[in-house]
């Protein structure tokens, strides 16, 4: 006879969770959040330089992030720098990282 088993895990953090992987749920936007990992805040320009990717598709999948809750923006004059908001989002990055994938 199976043991009934319960989910771990509520509901909205199931929806939240799903919510934020669909939105990063790309190879650049991985790299975005990992080079942000590892710097507090980086412009469009030096993620652009960093990724070796156009700015205009760049800025397609930072404004899609930021929409989302994913990443911070500040303006400095022409130019718009980008932060985490939340650095739990690395954790999966982490668990790439260490995984065979």
């Amino acid at each position: 006879m199976a043991t009934k088993l319960k989910t771990r895990i509520n509901s909205e953090k199931l929806e939240r969770a799903a919510y934020v992987l669909k939105a990063v749920a790309h190879p650049t936007r991985i790299n975005i959040i990992d080079l942000l990992d590892q710097q507090k805040e980086l412009s469009v320009t030096e993620i652009s330089e960093l990724l070796d990717c156009e700015q205009s598709l760049l800025s397609h999948h930072l404004t899609n992030m930021r929409d989302k809750g994913i990443l911070a923006v500040r303006r400095d004059g022409k130019n718009m720098f980008y932060s985490l908001t939340d650095k739990t989002i690395t954790k999966i990055i982490s668990c790439i990282n260490d995984s065979g994938f």
